[in-house]
């Protein structure tokens, strides 16, 4: 189940899970039946044929089969006894002289022996070889005058059949009835033969208890997906007038913003089953399982009609096939077989296929044709009222003090997802509990946002006086470069005090309304505040240091989005270099789709141009902190005393600043 459909707090388990397997019952006396030890078994005989086959048999006695051969030409061997295994040859002795009363017949000792292997004076056999093929051995007992006769194999027929036949077919077959359960993946029995069948989780008829209520901030696509609840529920009217509902509708948006709980939603306001199955469920190592799958999904769908299908993570089955390079893959198979089911489907019989994903620049053309995922309905990040929404969905359960400002919180959060939002409201709730309180308080969700932004306080990190005043000074870099550059979001709050993996320090700025859209300038600003913290050790200090590695990077990628991609350049003005494929809704990156389309001189020209642009950057940051240089160590001194400075205590020192500057203009 994806994480998605966690939006809901969770009051009633049997409101988020409806679809969730209920307890077995079990008799108040009943007593559990002894199981077969069918395992005990199968390793007893494993032992028993290792020991009948793979254990030589060992006798003492043996000799070389030539020394046997030169034994019976020297005449000291008067009988030989030729087994399937062993041939033994009985010495000669005193009572040779006398004749048996009778000789071998058919090949069976006569009555004058008194057991095989045992010479009639009742000694031992002394001479024993192991037969090899070898023609010439009866002709040489014939020329020398020595009897000879078989011996059958030893034991009886029933233990020869039963060690030989009975038990290795008893063992495999064991083995196999033991292996048979997990070779599908699957209980019950079915074993291999349930590879074929669909995995996907049916919930029946009224047991899906989310509604739209419990989804919020998506409006837009709420009232596209109203229109299939509503012919889910009469569709006369739209086969009346000749319309044809949409087959197949693709939700397409970033991770976490509901698309999941969105699809469950809409079988809850339709009241018809709900099919849920992950694309990655039909492929399968084993060659045209995966389109056995999709086969026995839509005939499983056909019998509930009216009913939705979802397919959750489309793209694991979608990809296109134009990078294929031939063969037959079964994933290209289950596609294959997805389409030819979407193309068969009867728009009457009242079946939805409702799929999710958040690629679909990797999905095959032939899937978004109109016959098929004929509707793209974008499931987005949402925005400021968006936000607000969801926020108090998701506290509905959750213990708030009334003086709590969601309204301020969904401000603090631009670009949050709604797992995102979901997550900080539980993040507040296990910090309230941490801190002894029984609600949650503004302040706890003013941390949670930090912890889920920045990481969680390592105030245990053990960090020099010397770097904890150069990060100090890189922060209150960000700080001032942020207040005095035009367009930049204004500072919320600055600290020291290290958080996560690797982050000493953090500035953070929160904008004063919904962006949507950026300028030229308002892009080279944000590249200002990223190197202003670097800018600010160099004028402090002399040099600069390791700790500016992930403002460079990001302030480098929008220097190159502005080159590449926004066609913001002399050479290339409104020109567009990189694969527009490389959105950022999937987060490809440009290296993963092919070779670029443009010459090696292109390539240099924007190497050059995105070195100038952060040398000019680098260099205007350098001249305005040397201006501010007193309140760069002013703001500094206090941030270290301090380790946290919020809005209004460093707007503060930039007011005491500009007083400062102003009497000392006037007394000059």
């Amino acid at each position: 189940m994806s994480a998605l459909q966690d939006w809901l707090p969770v009051k009633d388990k049997s409101k988020v899970e409806p679809d969730a397997p209920a307890p077995k019952k079990t008799a108040p006396h009943s007593t559990p039946k002894p199981s077969f030890p069918i395992g005990y078994f199968l390793f007893l005989g494993g032992i028993l044929l290792v020991f009948n086959f793979l254990i030589p048999k060992t006798q003492a006695g043996f000799i070389e089969y030539s020394a046997f051969k030169q034994k019976v030409r020297d005449r000291e061997i008067k009988r030989v006894e030729i087994g399937p295994d062993l041939i033994v040859g009985f010495p000669r002795s005193s009572a040779d002289s006398a004749k048996r009363a009778a000789g071998p017949v058919n090949g069976q000792p006569g009555p004058g022996k008194s057991a095989p292997n045992i010479d009639p004076d009742g000694k031992k056999p002394s001479f024993q070889a192991i037969p090899v093929t070898d023609g010439g051995l009866v002709g040489l007992l014939d020329s020398m005058g020595v009897e000879y006769y078989s011996r059958a194999q030893g034991g009886n027929a029933f233990t020869r059949v039963f060690f030989n036949w009975i038990l290795p077919a008893v063992f495999f077959m064991g083995l196999w009835m033991l292996l048979l359960p997990r070779l599908g993946g699957g209980g019950g029995g079915a074993g291999l033969f349930a590879l074929g069948k669909s995995r996907a989780h049916i919930v029946e008829e009224g047991e899906v208890r989310v509604t739209f209520d419990d989804v919020a901030g998506v409006d837009e696509a709420k009232d596209e997906l109203k229109e299939l609840i509503d012919f889910l529920k009469s569709p006369a009217k739209y086969l009346a007038i000749g319309g044809r509902v949409p087959k197949g509708v693709l939700l397409v948006g970033p991770p976490g913003t509901g698309k999941t709980l969105l699809a469950r939603a809409t079988a809850g306001e339709a009241k018809v089953p709900f099919f849920r199955i992950s694309g990655s469920d039909f492929v399968e190592m084993i060659v045209g399982v995966g389109a056995a799958r999709v086969r026995d999904l839509f005939k499983q769908a056909r019998e509930k009609a009216p009913c939705i299908v979802f397919i959750d993570e489309l793209d694991a089955i979608g990809k296109s096939r134009t990078n294929l390079l031939g063969g037959h893959d079964e994933r290209e198979q289950t596609l294959n077989q997805l389409l030819v089911e979407m193309d068969g489907f009867d728009p009457r019989v009242g079946v939805i296929i409702l799929a999710a994903t958040n690629r679909p620049e990797t999905l095959d053309s032939a899937l978004l044709r109109p016959g098929r995922f004929d509707r793209h309905v974008v499931v987005d990040k949402p925005d400021l009222p968006g936000r607000e929404a969801i926020l108090r969905t998701h506290s509905r359960g959750v213990k708030m003090d009334p003086s709590v400002e969601l309204s301020a919180i969904a401000r603090k959060t631009p670009g949050f997802a709604g797992a995102d939002l979901a997550n900080l409201i539980n993040e507040a709730a296990l910090l309230a509990v941490k801190s002894g309180r029984e609600r949650v308080l503004q302040e706890d969700l003013d941390e949670a946002i930090e912890k889920v932004m920045a990481g969680l306080k390592k105030r245990n990190r053990i960090i020099t006086a010397k770097e904890k005043e150069r990060v100090a000074h890189h922060e209150i870099g960000h700080a001032l470069m942020a207040t005095f550059t035009p367009g930049s979001d204004p500072v919320e709050k600055v600290s020291i005090i290290p958080r996560g993996l690797g982050a000493l320090g953090f500035t953070w700025q929160l904008p004063t309304e919904e962006r949507f859209l950026m300028t030229e300038k308002e892009m080279l600003g944000r590249i200002d505040v990223l190197i202003g913290g670097r800018a600010a050790e160099e004028v402090m200090f002399g040099d600069v240091s390791t700790g500016a590695a992930n403002d460079l990077g990001r302030a480098t990628e929008i220097a190159r989005q502005m080159v590449m991609d926004h066609g913001m350049n002399d050479r290339f003005r409104n020109v567009v270099l990189r694969s527009p494929k490389s959105g950022a809704l999937s987060g490809v990156p440009q290296e993963s789709l092919g070779p670029r389309e443009y010459s090696e001189s292109t390539q240099q020209y924007v190497d050059e141009r995105i070195a100038s642009i952060m040398k000019d950057r680098y260099t205007g940051a350098i001249r305005l902190l040397k201006e501010k240089k007193d309140l760069l160590e002013r703001a500094a001194r206090r941030l270290l005393e301090k380790e946290t400075l919020s809005e209004q205590e460093f707007r503060s020192l930039i007011q005491e600043d500009a007083l400062l500057h102003h009497a000392g203009a006037a007394n000059g």
